[in-house]
């Protein structure tokens, strides 16, 4: 050790730097930063590549089945019997977010069989909501950890609840989107979507569930598994999202039925908006509703 550079500035030793010395350059630091935004779990999926995976079979998957009942039409050009809408059911409480973006492309592709118009984009949007909505709802009626496919009446009630939820908004969309377009009244759409959705959901679904939800769960392939990384939000938030998604879907499900069919004529609808077929006044009462349905679904 060099004794002479030591004893030329002895406070150097005691950490205190001598008068006319240049203190040593120390990086500054930065503030610290809030906490990262966390991501929509709907957006989150598409940075796993097993979720992306899963979408796409849930798509191709969706679409297959949807095709070959093209030819037995509810309403030409519009509609036909769907068992296929058993497959976003049972993908959502396999596969989570991934079937949400799954059935909304497999629609979409189903539907290039069948024609393409301007009210496919509202079906686009309703069949995600149709695959996102059941999983995150039982995520809220049920036990954590509790499965689909136990034969108890809780369980059976919770399921039908959840696939309610979906089916009804699905219809909404749907509906309201093509009332808004002037396709076809919202009555019409309303309620043949979800008696579709509800006969596949309830009939197709739970056996498709019993037969496949236990060997997906022991394989660990369950969203839940693929992305641990997923965090619910907190319970309240959830609940007050569930009460939103439910009183918004369901008031416009019952406003477009009455408006549309010309059994209701609100009086805060201006009296020309009031005349059949009545879709500037379906548009304005419905409209409110669908909104709040959307941010309920949203939180949840």
């Amino acid at each position: 050790m060099n004794t002479e550079k030591l004893s030329a500035h002895p406070m150097a030793i005691r950490g205190v730097i001598p008068q006319g010395s240049r203190a040593p350059h120390r990086p500054a630091t930065a503030p610290p930063s809030a906490a990262p935004r966390r991501a929509h779990e709907l957006r989150l999926m598409w940075r796993n590549t097993r979720m992306v995976v899963l979408s796409v079979l849930t798509a191709a998957l969706y679409a297959a089945v949807l095709v070959p009942f093209k030819v037995v039409p509810l309403i030409p050009g519009v509609t036909e019997l769907r068992p296929g809408n058993a497959i976003p059911v049972v993908c959502s409480f396999l596969f989570g977010p991934a079937a949400a973006w799954g059935s909304a492309i497999g629609n979409m592709i189903g539907d290039f069989f069948g024609g393409v118009g301007p009210g496919d984009v509202f079906g686009f949007f309703a069949n995600l909501a149709y695959g996102y909505i059941p999983y995150k709802v039982w995520t809220i009626v049920a036990a954590p950890d509790q499965s689909p496919v136990a034969l108890t009446p809780g369980t059976l009630a919770r399921y039908v609840l959840a696939a309610l939820a979906a089916s009804m908004l699905c219809a909404d969309l749907v509906g309201w989107g093509d009332n808004l377009l002037a396709l076809r009244p919202f009555w019409v759409l309303g309620n043949i979507i979800i008696m579709n959705n509800m006969v596949a959901a309830i009939v197709l679904a739970p056996l498709l569930l019993a037969a496949i939800y236990p060997r997906v769960r022991r394989a660990h392939l369950l969203f839940t598994d693929l992305m641990p990384e997923i965090e619910a939000s907190a319970r309240p938030r959830r609940l007050v999202g569930f009460a939103m998604l439910l009183g918004g879907e369901v008031t416009a499900w019952l406003a477009g039925n009455l408006v549309s069919a010309g059994y209701w004529r609100p009086a805060l609808v201006p009296a020309a908006f009031n005349v059949a077929p009545y879709t500037r006044a379906v548009a304005l009462t419905v409209s409110p509703a669908i909104v709040i349905a959307i941010i309920g679904m949203l939180l949840l």
